[in-house]
């Protein structure tokens, strides 16, 4: 038989005090905070929401951009440039070698200390060197002169990194074709191949001295490179922990997926570019890449599959058109959507 149960829950008529009342107040107060705090133990304080960001965080990988994302030099300095990054969130600025600008031929070893030392007090790092001049200058050229130059040009973008303290340097090793140019002569594939190798195995020569790696980028616009497993077989041929891979997400979006190339490609790959792509539409020009979330690359299973690989290196966006007005929001919305792809958020 149950214990019997207190008489102001059961009162007789007229018998309900004041007092009752206060006492029954107390006691349903008790077992409405008991509900409560068991429900709070028994639901996480946040729930991971995959609307909002990946639900899975990744730690390892770090954010960067490319300069050509900031409209420099026209309306801002090299140092406002890096700065504008720092304050955004990003770990690093990837910069770009030129034929005039700070980082060009006419700079040299004091100029590039300089703004290695900036890049330290404004507190980023540098997270690569990148170039537009192996369009011009294709290191597969059938002009010979043209060859010899992009290849004077490479060597002095690797002196450059070596000044700047920059451990990566983006190459183009050569093309077959190039859509955008009017002054290039189809090169054959096999000839291409002839010449690719034997270019950067005399780049490397010197890399090694200087201590930094030789990344080839898969570009596929320029018909060299195709697959995986031609990009492994290319910087597998050198036997260099100087000669690696800088893969790049949208160049491949057309027709291949992003996501199976970071698997293939394992742990050769040693920088990275984040270029948004959209397969619903194009025109075969720069004009296809968009900024980051605006395409239709599938960034879950693109990041996944570079963390499997054991990537802990950089993302770095690449986009090519600084925003006419307000400049500066493309830098922070490329920070935000790279914290919510990374589970930042």
């Amino acid at each position: 038989m149950p214990p019997e149960s207190p008489e102001f829950l059961h009162p007789r008529p007229g018998a309900f005090s004041r007092r009752d009342a206060l006492r029954v107040g107390a006691l349903a107060g008790a077992a409405a905070g008991a509900l409560s705090s068991a429900a709070a133990q028994s639901t996480p304080a946040t729930t991971p929401d995959a609307r909002r960001a990946s639900p899975k965080r990744y730690d390892r990988m770090k954010k960067s951009i490319n300069l050509w994302a900031f409209p420099y030099p026209d309306k801002m300095s090299l140092r406002e440039c890096l700065q504008l990054a720092k304050d955004a969130g990003f770990d690093g600025i990837e910069l770009n070698y030129d034929l005039d600008n700070d980082l060009s031929p006419k700079a040299g070893t004091p100029e590039f200390t300089a703004i290695r030392k900036m890049a330290d007090e404004i507190g980023i790092a540098i997270s690569g060197l990148c170039s537009f001049l192996f369009w011009p200058y294709p290191l597969s050229s059938n002009d010979p002169q043209k060859r010899a130059t992009g290849l004077e040009l490479a060597g002095k973008i690797a002196r450059a990194a070596h000044d700047l303290g920059v451990e990566n340097v983006l190459v183009v090793p050569g093309a077959v074709h190039i859509p955008w140019r009017d002054d290039h002569e189809p090169v054959p594939n096999d000839v291409c191949d002839q010449r690719a190798r034997e270019a950067v195995g005399k780049l490397l020569v010197d890399a090694e001295k200087l201590g930094v790696c030789l990344n080839i980028e898969n570009i596929f616009f320029n018909g060299y490179l195709m697959t995986p497993f031609e990009m492994n077989d290319f910087v597998d041929h050198f036997g260099s922990e100087h000669c690696r891979v800088h893969f790049d997400t949208g160049n491949i979006m057309e027709y291949q997926f992003p996501e199976h190339w970071a698997r293939l490609l394992g742990n050769r790959t040693k920088n990275v570019h984040l270029k948004e792509f959209s397969k619903r539409s194009t025109d075969h020009s720069l004009e296809c890449f968009r900024p980051l979330l605006d395409g239709t690359t599938d960034w879950p299973a693109v990041i996944e599959a570079l963390d499997q690989t054991g990537y802990d290196g950089y993302l770095t966006f690449e986009y090519f058109h600084p925003w006419q007005h307000y400049p500066e929001a493309l830098i922070y919305q490329t920070s935000d959507s790279l914290d919510r792809m990374l589970g930042r958020k």
